[in-house]
C-alpha cells in the first residue's frame, strides 16, 4: 500500500495547527501562570458570563465539552487554589455555581495576553493582510460548519 500524505488535508491540518497551538499556550500559561490550558478555559468561560448568573458545573461541562465528573474535579483544584469559588444555587442545592475569585481576573488577563504573543508568533512572516484573510476564512469556515450542524 502506498504511503498517503495528509500534511496538505484540510482537517489533518487545521487538527495539527489547534494541537500545536494549545501544546505552546499550554507550556507558556504553566511558565507564566502555573495554570494550565483548561485551567485557563475554565476562567475564560467563567467570565463570559454575566457576573449576575455564573455558570453551573454541569453548564461549564458542556460549554468546556468535558464530563460532569471531570469539571468537578478541575473545579476541586482551583477552588483550592482560591482561583473560583462554588456557591450552592438558591434555586437547586445540588447545583453548584461557579464564581470568579478576585485573582483569577489578573490571571484572565495575563492568560489573553499569552494569546496575543502566541498569534503573533504563530502568524510570524504573514503580512498584516494575509493574517486578516487567514481569520475571515477561518470565521468562514466556522460559519458554513455551524450551519451545518456540527456545533
Amino acid at each position: 500500500m502506498a504511503q498517503r500524505d495528509f500534511g496538505d488535508r484540510f482537517g489533518f491540518l487545521v487538527n495539527e495547527v489547534g494541537r500545536l497551538y494549545g501544546r505552546r499556550f499550554d507550556q507558556l500559561a504553566r511558565q507564566q501562570l502555573g495554570l494550565s490550558r483548561a485551567q485557563c478555559r475554565l476562567l475564560g468561560v467563567v467570565a463570559s458570563y454575566p457576573a449576575d448568573r455564573p455558570p453551573s458545573q454541569v453548564e461549564l461541562a458542556e460549554r468546556l465539552e468535558l464530563t460532569p465528573m471531570g469539571v468537578a474535579r478541575l473545579c476541586t483544584r482551583m477552588e483550592a487554589a482560591g482561583w473560583i469559588r462554588r456557591q450552592a444555587s438558591a434555586d437547586d442545592r445540588r447545583v453548584n455555581l461557579i464564581r470568579l475569585q478576585s485573582r483569577a481576573n489578573a490571571a484572565i488577563d495575563a492568560a489573553l495576553a499569552i494569546g496575543d504573543g502566541l498569534q503573533v508568533e504563530a502568524l510570524a512572516g504573514f503580512a498584516a493582510a494575509e493574517r486578516k484573510q487567514l481569520v475571515a476564512l477561518l470565521r468562514r469556515v466556522r460559519a458554513n460548519l455551524v450551519a451545518g450542524g456540527a456545533q
